[in-house]
């Protein structure tokens, strides 16, 4: 009997219940997912949007201006090819190096830092080492050694970029592991007989998910720079295949002459890593319960 009194039943809230609401409270984050959805929707959709293939020339149209009349929107470069369906091509490039090489930076990463983080002593020691002998390579010289070794395949393009970009995602996994591995639900799993492979597995990196979740959105435009660099150093992606990188290449051998050229695919890859870095930044003050203001 309750006395006709109202019993109010308060649901308790989730970490990341708590983290969308602060998100969405972010405008400069959730204008940048929205602009990214944009610039995705336009780079996935490209065959179907442009008028033209991207491979198609047309000498007698070369190094056209931008024309709406003309059916090439962002107009063409010096062999007749247009512009706009280039670019859109370029980004399917750009961003399928940037998911594909951050995807095998984070399995190689995440767990070699979980590894090493809750095994701790000489395993912990030794994994580091060679952590710290990789870092004390030049960054990109690796880079173009490996794809002097192995050819400038598109796919081991992505595989080589990725392969050595896991440093810094293996380091913050091993410190966050520290802190977990005298956690209750950690002590309590070993107690209970879990092996170690089950415990990183089931307990260790599933709560290790926000700091991933965050450093992949900042660790995709930084491979999409350094395919961007290597395009510009005619090292990257090989013709009749495109990218955003190798586009301004071009662009900039001409940029004086024929300015859109640089223009366009300039602007699709700085807004697009723009993005990627206002949502990473949203998404690491949304995930810092340290700063949550509504006392949750």
């Amino acid at each position: 009997m309750n006395g006709g009194g109202i019993n109010a039943t308060v649901g308790g809230r989730s970490l990341w219940q708590n983290a969308g609401e602060r998100l969405r409270r972010n405008k400069a984050a959730m204008f940048s997912l929205w602009l990214l959805l944009v610039f995705v929707v336009l780079v996935v959709a490209g065959p179907w949007l442009a008028q033209h293939d991207y491979t198609q020339t047309n000498l007698s149209l070369g190094s056209t201006a931008p024309s709406l009349a003309g059916g090439h929107w962002f107009g063409t470069d010096a062999l007749g090819r247009d512009v706009l369906a280039r670019t859109l091509a370029g980004g399917r490039i750009s961003l399928l190096v940037g998911l594909v090489a951050t995807l095998v930076s984070l399995l190689i990463g995440v767990f070699w830092g979980a590894v090493a983080g809750y095994c701790g002593g000489r395993v912990d020691a030794l994994m580091m080492r060679f952590v710290d002998l990789l870092y004390a390579m030049p960054f990109m010289f690796f880079v173009i050694l490996l794809m002097v070794v192995f050819g400038r395949n598109i796919l081991l393009i992505f595989v080589a970029i990725g392969a050595i970009n896991w440093l810094d995602m293996a380091r913050i996994v091993r410190g966050q592991t520290i802190s977990l591995r005298h956690r209750e639900f950690i002590q309590a799993a070993t107690l209970m007989g879990a092996g170690t492979l089950t415990i990183i597995v089931r307990h260790v990196i599933p709560n290790l998910l926000g700091v991933v979740v965050v450093y992949v959105t900042l660790t995709i435009p930084q491979v999409m720079l350094v395919e961007s660099f290597l395009s510009y150093l005619g090292l990257g992606v090989q013709e009749p295949f495109t990218s955003w990188g190798a586009l301004v290449n071009q662009g900039a051998l001409e940029m004086e002459t024929a300015p859109w050229l640089l223009g366009f695919p300039a602007l699709f890859l700085a807004g697009t890593l723009f993005c990627f870095n206002f949502i990473g930044d949203g998404l690491r003050d949304a995930l810092d319960v340290k700063s949550d203001e509504d006392g949750w």
